[in-house]
């Protein structure tokens, strides 16, 4: 009995020093969500710009293809076409830009079409071999084509579909000569809502709301060897009001949030193995022991985001390792307001919001536009408010319509 009892005694002294592994997180992964083509998600045109990005709920433009195109079948204006010119980090460089060409054409009293090309072009990268031999100069650059079709589906609400071809060619030859350009495809959905005009006691009325789901398509890479690459799916929602004061006042007052469906990069950790010298089977700095690296890079917490891109927009909206308070961080948001004096001339203000651990963007933006006869011209301003400069602090944004057939149709 004695003998049988030092066993167990042993055997339970065994157990307690047994080796286990456990997971200690790297600090520093980051938990900004990065797509490939981000491209997509700047504002081209100088009134969205102006208004603190955004135009899913604004009255219709010319530029309403990047934001929301069912709103062009709530146009009043038979077809446009809109130009527009981003410089971008101007404070640095004077050859990178974005410009966008937009035509839309509404075709009957419910229904409308629309093409539009985005142009990035990432300027001009000098390759030296050595002090004697020539630069090999190259352009890497990024575009895409969209065109949608909207359909109204009642008076005050209608609907699109709009599919886009993107050309992402960033590859370098003298650094990377198996690279090449990456083609991919995807769709938007979205709709809008617009009222009849109403008579409140001081003014009239006029609610919107809208919504869009971007750039839904399959991930793509660069090389057959290289990592795959979500596209920017993103899901805006707005709402706004217009407050018509007389035929020649109006003020617009509009609400933005936005959210990438793309899924959150998890805390990733080392596991290592430890001797757990309690036996509870947790592993308690200063009084475990660690050993080796088992396995590197292991999911700490969160989701892995090494999913398919249908996966990953539902994922997206529970995968926040930090949970429900984190995914919340993951919307950014947008206030902006419009004032017209006699569809002659606008000024316009807005501001934009993301969180510190998301991106850090915030900005405060100020737009003008001014219409005579059948052209509109539209400039945007930004200025930064984060201790992360933008790459547009500073950029003067400058938009051109020319409006084809302006008061064809009467929606009020």
């Amino acid at each position: 009995m004695k003998n049988k009892l030092l066993l167990l005694l042993a055997f339970a002294f065994i157990l307690k020093l047994e080796a286990q592994t456990t997971i200690v997180p790297n600090q520093n992964d980051s938990r900004v969500i990065t797509t490939g083509v981000p491209f997509l998600l700047i504002a081209t045109d100088a009134r969205g710009a102006g208004m603190g990005d955004m135009g899913v709920a604004t009255t219709v433009d010319a530029f309403s293809q990047q934001w929301n195109s069912s709103k062009y079948a709530f146009s009043e204006t038979k077809s446009g076409i809109g130009v527009s010119y981003t410089p971008y980090l101007s404070k640095l460089v004077n050859d990178i830009f974005l410009g966008s060409v937009t035509y839309f054409n509404r075709i009957d009293e419910r229904s409308s079409f629309a093409a539009s090309m985005r142009y990035f072009s990432l300027g001009d990268i000098e390759f030296v071999d050595d002090e004697t031999s020539s630069p090999l100069v190259q352009r890497p650059s990024e575009f895409a084509i969209d065109g949608s079709y909207s359909l109204r589906l009642s008076d005050q609400f209608a609907m699109s579909v709009a599919m886009r071809y993107v050309n992402s060619n960033l590859r370098l030859t003298g650094v990377d000569g198996d690279a090449r350009s990456a083609n991919l495809f995807n769709v938007d959905i979205s709709g809008y809502y617009q009222s009849e005009e109403e008579a409140y006691a001081d003014f009239n009325g006029r609610w919107r709301g809208g919504f869009a789901i971007q750039n839904i398509g399959p991930k793509f890479k660069y090389d057959e060897g290289g990592e795959e690459n979500f596209q920017p799916t993103n899901l805006r929602l707005g709402g706004g009001f217009d407050f018509i004061f007389d035929d020649y006042n109006k003020v617009s007052v509009t609400a933005e949030v936005t959210k990438l469906l793309v899924p959150t990069p998890p805390i990733l950790g080392d596991e290592y193995s430890y001797t757990d010298e309690n036996g509870d089977g947790k592993y308690e700095e200063g009084v475990d022991t660690l050993g080796s690296v088992v396995q590197s890079d292991v999911i700490y917490k969160g989701k892995s985001n090494d999913v398919g891109f249908l996966q990953g927009m539902f994922q997206s909206f529970g995968d926040a390792p930090g949970g429900f308070s984190e995914e919340m961080k993951e919307f950014t948001w947008a206030l902006g307001a419009e004032y017209v004096y006699q569809d002659a001339f606008s000024f316009r203000t807005g501001y934009f919001n993301e969180a510190e651990e998301k991106g850090a963007r915030k900005f405060l933006a100020l737009g003008a536009g001014f219409k005579a006869n059948v052209v509109n011209v539209d400039l945007s301003y930004l200025f930064s408010t984060s201790k992360v400069q933008s790459p547009l602090e500073g950029t003067l944004r400058f938009s051109l319509t020319f409006n084809i057939g302006a008061g064809t149709y009467m929606e009020y």
